[in-house]
């Protein structure tokens, strides 16, 4: 398996211990320099962060759509991706997006506007400039 480009990016890949991860998997990453850590036993929260957005990707966009082939859901990831880091709330930033800057103020007053997102999946509220 050749991992292209983006096989020089990867330093680390943390899997669980699921047995369709064989030893055959794991030398395909090290053959690319890719240092393969499992987590503990038993430990469903040592993946936790993957895992959460695993779950919201899925209920909000993913599981609404047919995925045609791989090219389909790589694009329909990204898309996600790129409303995840810079548009959609988190409560753990104030309703900020990560991707926003702490100190952005939010005006009170004007129009709200809406924006279809994700083809229309998600709507998106703003306040108009």
């Amino acid at each position: 398996m050749n991992l292209g480009r983006r096989a020089s990016s990867f330093r680390f890949l943390i899997r669980d211990r699921d047995t369709k991860f064989t030893a055959v998997f794991d030398e395909i990453f090290a053959g690319e320099g890719v240092t393969v850590m499992k987590t503990p036993p038993r430990t469903p929260r040592a993946n936790c962060y993957a895992e959460r957005w695993v779950r919201t990707v899925r209920a909000e966009y993913t599981d609404r759509m047919l995925i045609y082939d791989e090219r389909h859901l790589r694009s329909v990831l990204e898309e996600y991706a790129e409303h995840y880091n810079a548009h959609r709330p988190h409560q753990s930033r104030q309703q900020r997006p990560p991707d926003q800057d702490e100190h952005v103020v939010v005006p009170l007053e004007g129009r709200i506007q809406c924006r279809k997102a994700l083809c229309g999946a998600i709507n998106e509220y703003h306040r108009a400039a």
